[in-house]
């Protein structure tokens, strides 16, 4: 479980599609500081299905880097 606090691009020597799963996500406030908060869930057939694999969280600056990557790479306005 982490907060990013920054992201920084990398090179993949390899790539692969993934399998789908589904996400969770919360929005919430900490001592000023709103915090969104990403959960994803072991897959249907994995050993506790539905058990809270990955958890990460982005603040505003994070969030924000994230905005920027997603609008460059896929093209949104």
């Amino acid at each position: 479980m982490a907060r990013i606090e920054q992201f920084s691009r990398g090179h993949l020597q390899r790539t692969s599609l993934h399998d789908p799963i589904d996400a969770t996500y919360y929005t919430y406030e900490v001592d000023g500081r709103r915090l969104l908060q990403i959960n994803t869930a072991g897959r249907s057939d994995s050993v506790m299905p539905g058990k809270v694999s990955q958890s990460i969280q982005l603040d505003e600056g994070s969030a924000l880097q994230l905005f920027s990557i997603l609008k460059s790479h896929f093209g949104f306005h």
